[in-house]
């Protein structure tokens, strides 16, 4: 059984492999092949790789070689040209906006496993990579925000006056929001937050900011936990209600996913 592990495109700079886990499936028996230079940029070096017991090949090569392909994001057509039917693809697939790639998919007989569509249970918790990456997202976009704000977050109290602490404003409670909620708190802001799903409130106070209340009717969640899409008349209502906070933040954060759908653009120039 040989895995391959390409170079991931364009500004992508999570790689598909580490060496920590390289050693673990060289120790299960598995010939592991790495596309030369792919972790460069996190200091990965392809010596690092070989050293490891990875071999170093060209795309090419290892899209016709392995029996298994797996990457961050999803092949390219071209990509796909070169990979062996019967072969097995493991990725982010975005299958529901990239019907095209589905159906190349078929075509070829290439299996696949989207990341993405991995169950949200406790028996499948240590493959949900949406909920880690999520995670990280909501991290990562309070670090952004702050130092891009030309304004420090915490209250600072200084000889020559006050800084009031700035206002983050976060739109959507899941994985993502609430890190964010929990990042932009310890590092000094007052934070406010919105959900559709009014259950969420608990647990934006737990994190020690306010939930803000928009009545926007009834609304639903999937059995794993994701909002439904909203009606048209429901987020003009929620965009109205959001119209003061917005007005009053100094950073408003969107981390809003319908599953399976383009994220829904709440923040317009109006607001």
């Amino acid at each position: 059984m040989k895995i391959f592990f390409p170079k991931e495109s364009g500004s992508e700079k999570r790689i598909s492999l580490t060496l920590d886990l390289l050693k673990k499936y060289i120790d299960s028996g598995l010939k592991i092949s790495v596309e030369n230079n792919m972790g460069d940029h996190l200091g990965f070096t392809d010596s690092n790789f070989k050293e490891h017991g990875a071999e170093i090949v060209d795309r090419e090569i290892g899209l016709k070689e392995g029996n298994i392909i797996c990457s961050v994001n999803k092949l390219s057509k071209d990509d796909l040209i070169n990979v062996e039917e019967n072969s097995l693809v493991v990725s982010f697939l975005d299958p529901f906006n990239d019907q095209d790639l589905v159906e190349n998919l078929k075509e070829k007989k290439i299996s696949s496993i989207s990341m993405e569509l991995i169950p949200r249970t406790t028996r499948a918790q240590k493959m949900d990579a949406l909920s880690s990456q999520a995670n990280l997202g909501g991290y990562a976009a309070v670090l952004i925000a702050s130092n891009i704000l030309a304004k420090s977050f915490p209250m600072m109290m200084t000889a020559a006056g006050t800084i009031s602490p700035s206002k983050v404003f976060v739109v959507g409670v899941g994985v993502a929001g609430l890190q964010a909620i929990a990042t932009a708190k310890r590092l000094g802001a007052k934070v406010e937050a919105f959900d559709t799903r009014p259950v969420v409130e608990e647990q934006v106070k737990s994190l020690g900011a306010r939930f803000v209340k928009i009545d926007i009717g009834e609304t639903e969640e999937t059995s794993q936990g994701y909002a439904k899409e909203l009606s048209a008349e429901q987020i003009d209502m929620q965009r109205a209600g959001m119209k003061k906070v917005c007005s009053s933040s100094d950073v408003i954060i969107t981390t809003a996913q319908v599953f399976g759908r383009k994220a829904p653009m709440i923040i317009t120039a109006e607001m």
